[in-house]
């Protein structure tokens, strides 16, 4: 059987070819996480008022609601 026999320069190209196509997959994946993560933070909590607020006493040093 003959060995497969390709020039060097369809060799790189196929490889540089397929490259290309791997990290526009890697590209197209990061966006869409990315996307989906942004969606996530978009919730806002409503009752941002009537959130209790972490205050500093003075005499500790400490954080208490």
């Amino acid at each position: 059987m003959p060995p497969f026999l390709l020039s060097p320069l369809v060799k790189w190209s196929l490889a540089a070819l397929g490259g290309a196509m791997v990290v526009a997959w890697v590209a197209r994946e990061v966006r869409r996480v990315n996307e989906e993560l942004d969606a996530r933070r978009a919730v806002k909590i409503r009752d941002q008022a009537q959130r209790p607020m972490l205050r500093r006493d003075p005499l500790t040093g400490e954080y208490r609601l």
